[in-house]
């Protein structure tokens, strides 16, 4: 049985550049699987991705020629069901025959339950060639491609036209065929860089041979390591950073098969533009790589990788800079023509513009924002008006020639209009600012007003897209509810501001009868589960389940509290205590009365005039650790009740016959709860 490298390439048009690396990693890991699930290889399946513009590819190390034989144990009926008094029943025989043998033959084996009649036989293993072919268009068919094509006169659907691939193993081409492609052992190179085919001596040999005969990097983490490098290298000799994010490093790099980077410029008279705008439209448009200066301001200097390397770049980078100064001067435009009218008086034109056919006009929601906007700012001890004026005028360059043009520039450019309006400082922060967080882990705004605008923002979302009934489903949330609400989370515990009140104030700033009245109870419960979420990244499932259970509006002591249970939960008591909370409370639920005060009289035992005593110390200790805010502490004091509460369920019959006498009981257990839960619901750290 021979091992050798396993080469499979699929070489086809151009990729999606976006999906192309996904495409790569998922097709090589099925491949890959498809081999352990033949048994073609011994344990894990040792292979390596390739993926470039016009092709697919993975190798497999040590892969077998043949399978091994098999013992296979084929098993039938129950031992019991197929004989019956020593003669073979139907069920046996048929079972026989499909075996291809006689009753005679078969075994008697166990299955774990019961003794069953068996067939073992050796299945011969069979060579890779006649396994591949499956395995492969398994591979295929488990891409992610959410849209397929057809090309030529062909039936065979692919996410770009395959016109050629390669399936070797070792040194020997393998007779498999693929999407109406028969296997060899030839590729092409680069488009413009190699010339004609390209044999494969050996499958070992896929990634040099590319590189020297084709000028193709093959390897996408290969090709991008190089981009960064040379990225960071022409960068560097220019005392400049490169500006770019992860998302437009794997996009070039799946775009180029030889990457070659060249330092190209643009007139420093655009520089007058907002860089905000310069940086997206070099990036988005031209997927070029912008560059700061050491004091983090755009240089009129920029990066672009190429697909061809040439004796005389020039012409390349004339290219480039002419497409880019097109661009450039667009934008310019935009900008100028924005500046003849201020922020304020686009506000009109709001009202043609549409927010949701339910909830009306963004004119209409500016109202509801500004009303939220001054309620949150007063609570915060911020200048209302401001608050209102930012709000006011933070959806206005929704309007603007720039936005329309890049909508991703939105509350930015509302923050240079505002400053050339005059604005204050504040205000034109706040409108920038107003859409923070835009995702989990972005900064929070800084400053009671952009707080206050960003809440109002949020928060009319949530309420508003909820009460008309479009609340998130399973994993559908395509209005952003989810991170809208961990957004209002983050800044209520940063600023100290409760939610329900929060979720209130939104829900009256909507005409009455708009939206479902049930709304804000369902938004603070909705909130309490992100709240949740939130918290297990950090805290355990059943601390963050107890401290919540309280329903806490205000969130600032959150993090106070959870500590304080993950201490009580470490005490040698906690465990009993916690069931013994949980007892009381089913006994409580169980009674359906309503609990009032505890009569001396109606002591009758012991040890309930015992756990009374202790009670009444016990409320007063824990009191006072509140009024401290001591959590910890007011959780700490009730290790000192447990031997009262343990001597109370031995001894005393809660339920007794005597109506006062039970209810009394129950009073007293109702009280001792009060204190016990005053923190956290502990029985929800019962097991």
């Amino acid at each position: 049985m021979e091992m050798q490298t396993l080469l499979i390439e699929l070489l086809t048009e151009e990729l999606p550049p976006k999906a192309l690396n996904h495409l790569g990693s998922h097709f090589a890991a099925s491949v890959a699987e498809g081999l352990e699930k033949a048994q073609l290889v011994d344990g894990t399946a040792e292979y390596t991705a390739y993926a470039s513009p016009r092709r697919l590819a993975v190798q497999v190390q040590n892969v077998k020629s043949v399978q091994a034989d098999r013992q296979i144990v084929k098993k039938g009926p129950a031992v019991a069901n197929g004989m019956k008094d020593g003669v073979p029943t139907k069920a046996l025989e048929g079972f026989a025959r499909s075996c291809g043998t006689d009753v005679g033959s078969l075994k008697t084996v166990s299955d774990g339950k019961q003794d069953v009649f068996a067939y073992e036989y050796t299945q011969t293993g069979q060579p890779l060639g006649a396994l591949l072919e499956d395995i492969l268009n398994q591979a295929i068919k488990k891409l992610p491609i959410p849209k397929v094509m057809r090309w030529g006169s062909s039936t065979f659907t692919f996410v770009r036209p395959v016109h050629g691939l390669m399936v070797l193993h070792g040194e020997q081409v393998l007779n498999v065929s693929v999407l109406g492609l028969a296997g060899g052992n030839t590729t092409l190179g680069h488009r413009f860089l190699s010339d004609g085919p390209i044999t494969l001596a050996h499958a070992a040999a896929y990634a040099e041979t590319l590189k020297n005969k084709g000028r193709v990097i093959a390897s996408f983490a290969e090709r991008k390591a190089a981009i960064q490098t040379a990225l960071n290298g022409q960068a560097g000799r220019l005392n400049a950073a490169v500006a770019a994010d992860e998302a437009l490093l794997d996009e070039v790099t799946a775009l180029v098969e030889w990457p070659v980077v060249l330092e190209a410029g643009f007139e420093e008279h655009f520089l007058q533009v907002p860089q905000e705008c310069l940086i997206l439209t070099m990036q988005q448009n031209q997927k070029y790589f912008p560059l700061l200066d050491a004091d983090g301001r755009l240089m009129n200097r920029f990066l672009l990788v190429s697909n061809l390397e040439t004796a005389d770049p020039s012409h390349i980078i004339a290219g480039n800079e002419r497409v880019l100064r097109a661009r450039l001067s667009d934008a310019e435009f935009f900008y100028k023509q924005d500046q003849k009218a201020t922020l304020e008086s686009r506000l009109p034109k709001l009202a043609q513009v549409v927010y949701h056919n339910k909830l009306g006009s963004q004119a209409e929601r500016i109202e509801r924002l500004a009303a939220i906007s001054r309620s949150i700012a007063g609570q915060l001890g911020a200048d209302t008006a401001a608050a209102e004026r930012a709000t006011r005028l933070s959806k206005a360059d929704l309007v603007t020639e720039m936005v329309g043009e890049f909508p991703e520039l939105q509350g930015t450019m509302g923050k240079y209009y505002a400053r050339l309006d005059g604005e204050s400082a504040e205000i034109a922060d706040a409108i920038e600012q107003h859409y923070r967080p835009r995702f989990a882990g972005d900064k929070l705004p800084e400053g009671k007003i952009a707080t206050a605008a960003a809440l109002a923002d949020k928060l009319e979302t949530l309420v508003g897209i909820w009460g008309i009934g479009l609340m998130p489903t399973g994993d559908k949330d395509p209005y952003a509810l989810r991170r809208s609400a961990l957004g209002i989370l983050r800044m209520a515990m940063q600023n100290d501001l409760d939610i329900n009140g929060l979720i209130q104030t939104a829900f009256d700033a909507f005409p009455q009868g708009l939206l479902d009245g049930g709304t804000p109870s369902e938004v603070a419960e909705f909130m309490q589960a992100r709240l949740a979420v939130l918290l297990q990244n950090d805290y355990p499932q059943d601390t963050v389940a107890a401290v919540l259970a309280k329903k806490p509006g205000r969130l600032n002591n959150l993090a106070a509290k959870l500590h304080a249970v993950a201490a009580f939960k470490a005490l040698p008591e906690a465990a009993a205590l916690a069931a013994a909370n949980k007892r009381v409370q089913n006994l409580l639920k169980k009674s359906g009365s309503a609990p009032g005060g505890v009569n001396e009289n109606l002591l009758v035992q012991d040890e309930e005039k015992a756990l009374y005593a202790a009670a009444q110390t016990l409320e007063a200790k824990v009191q006072a650790a509140l009024a401290a805010g001591d959590f910890q502490t007011a959780l700490s004091e009730l290790a000192a009740v447990k031997p009262q509460v343990d001597a109370f369920f031995d001894k005393v019959m809660v339920m007794a016959d005597d109506a006062a006498v039970k209810q009394n009981r129950l009073n007293l257990l109702n009280r001792l709860a009060q204190q016990m839960n005053a923190v956290a619901d502990i029985a929800m750290l019962a097991e």
